[in-house]
């Protein structure tokens, strides 16, 4: 009998031993992934409504200029001022005065063009009335927004408060005034439940059959921001992280299971993983040449960050950059780039003052106090001059406008070049650019991708090499990969072209070998001569 006992605990302590831990990483999987997905979604509705209070925003500002100008409101002074604030705004595509549905002028079709609104949609409790899915002539495949305030009103295209999360396309994204019920900017089919699901709360996720879903209500407007991550995403998390654990558990038994779920814990934190990465200095950098076009000459590199974990893995930048600057970590990573710069390329750059070394800096760091500083200290350990380093900042970079102007300025005053990159995936405006002090824009590579296809964002690149001439930048070309795409860039007068054509990112004494052989082929003809 006794031994009967014995074997059942014993077989019962095994299972348990074996169970338990298999228990735990499947729960502590799941919570982990919904926490992730959940931050996840509520990322991309607090965006969906910052883009959409921006978009308001601008729209009414524009109309408190414009009220003075009533008593003439299509004069010329009128019209200019109309054409000075859409210029000037980043979401506006066009302001007008209306009456009786008809825009009798506006900064796109001056006096002398009346575009036709037709009835409104819905007026809001405050007055102001909306109009959706509203077609113009000028571009007859679009719809847009109208908002109207009094006998003013903005035309506003309809996609961009929702033009995010442009990786996950079947991230289901919506803008909801709480007046109408229903969207009125939209990228997939919202269900109508969901926004009542907020009740009197400032945000709310939830999961909901297909989706893990955000509600946002918008500070400035009575309007919510809706994200719905589909559930496939969060199955796929939980059974990643499972797949690791379970393993683990079976083999580690119950004496295990606490440590086991320790680890599992900081495993399942890429937060966590990129802040150890830091610490025990995972990264490293290979840098990609920056071609003269017309000479063919390697007169720079793009100095590009890594991460080889310990099993040898490299992840790729587009995860880990957004979650350092998510997590407070971007700052820590810059100074590390810097320091890798200033090891790699020191001695060539003190030999070579021409070369320059482009480095990818975050908003962050510009609202870092002793940025300027840390750069200083760089240059100085290199024996390098400001112009040695170029610094690239994306125009999400640039949004406060007071930040930029006194960064670049500061930046430009101690000699670094500056670069604004990626440039046209951002809502960039002319009279904003013109604002800053800039040295380069570099030209984003899907519009390089474009090039002889005949895509619509095929034409986009004329217009952006035109606009970087009219404000004295010089141009780079990234993703440059065939030839033909070079001759066109270099016909149309970019300068500086960057892609697999020219060369792969590599490490930095491959681009040393390649100059010094690139000289030595230049040196022969003239010795030759001689």
């Amino acid at each position: 009998m006794k031994k009967t006992v014995a074997v059942f605990l014993t077989m019962l302590v095994a299972m348990l031993g074996i169970g338990l831990p298999i228990w735990f990483a499947i729960e502590e999987s799941q919570r982990q992934a919904y926490k992730a997905e959940s931050a996840h979604a509520l990322g991309y509705a607090r965006d969906v409504v910052m883009r959409a209070d921006e978009m308001g925003r601008q729209a009414f500002d524009g109309f408190v200029r414009l009220r003075p100008h009533a008593g003439s409101p299509c004069s010329m002074a009128a019209i200019d001022l109309m054409r000075e604030i859409d210029l000037g705004s980043t979401y506006l595509q066009a302001v007008g005065y209306v009456e009786n549905d008809r825009m009798l002028c506006s900064s796109i079709g001056g006096s002398t063009s009346v575009l036709e609104l037709g009835p409104p949609t819905f007026p809001t409790d405050r007055g102001v009335i909306i109009r959706t899915g509203v077609r113009f002539p000028f571009a007859p495949q679009q719809s847009f927004l109208v908002l109207q305030s009094g006998n003013y009103a903005a035309i506003l295209h309809n996609q961009l408060p929702v033009d995010t999360a442009k990786s996950e396309p079947d991230v289901l994204l919506a803008v909801v005034p709480l007046d109408f019920g229903r969207p009125v900017s939209m990228r997939g089919h919202i269900d109508a439940d969901w926004v009542a699901r907020l009740g009197g709360r400032r945000e709310a996720v939830f999961e909901d059959d297909d989706h893990v879903v955000a509600v946002v209500r918008s500070p400035m407007f009575r309007i919510v921001g809706i994200a719905a991550v589909p559930a496939h995403y969060l199955t796929g998390r939980s059974k990643d992280v499972a797949a690791r654990l379970v393993p683990a558990g079976l083999v580690a038994g119950i004496a295990l299971t606490c440590a086991i779920v320790y680890l599992a814990r900081q495993q399942m934190s890429l937060p966590v993983a990129v802040r150890n990465a830091l610490r025990r200095r995972e990264f490293f950098l290979e840098y990609q040449p920056i071609v003269d076009l017309r000479s063919g000459r390697w007169t720079g590199v793009e100095a590009l960050v890594r991460w080889r974990r310990p099993t040898g893995e490299i992840v790729m930048p587009d995860l880990f950059i957004p979650l350092a600057e998510q997590n407070g970590l971007i700052v820590k990573l810059t100074a590390l780039v810097l320091e890798r710069v200033c090891a790699d390329t020191g001695a060539f750059l003190r030999a070579n003052p021409s070369f320059h070394v482009g480095i990818n800096v975050a908003p962050a760091d510009f609202h870092t106090g002793g940025f300027l500083e840390r750069l200083q200290r760089t240059l100085q350990q290199m024996g390098a001059q400001p112009a040695n380093l170029m610094l690239e900042v994306t125009e999400r970079g640039l949004l406060d406008p007071m930040v930029a102007r006194e960064t670049t300025g500061a930046l430009r005053r101690h000699g670094f070049l500056l670069a604004i990159d990626d440039f046209g995936t951002g809502y960039s405006s002319l009279s904003y650019l013109e604002s800053l002090e800039l040295d380069y824009l570099k030209i984003d590579r899907s519009f390089i991708e474009a090039i002889g296809t005949g895509a619509p964002t095929s034409q986009v690149v004329g217009h952006i090499i035109s606009m970087a001439r009219d404000l004295g930048l010089r141009t780079i070309a990234e993703g440059v990969e065939s030839q033909a795409q070079a001759d066109y860039l270099r016909r149309q007068g970019v300068q500086y072209g960057q892609g697999w054509l020219f060369g792969r990112p590599m490490p930095f004494w491959e681009i040393v070998r390649h100059l010094e052989a690139q000289a030595a082929q230049e040196a022969g003809p003239v010795r030759a001569a001689g």
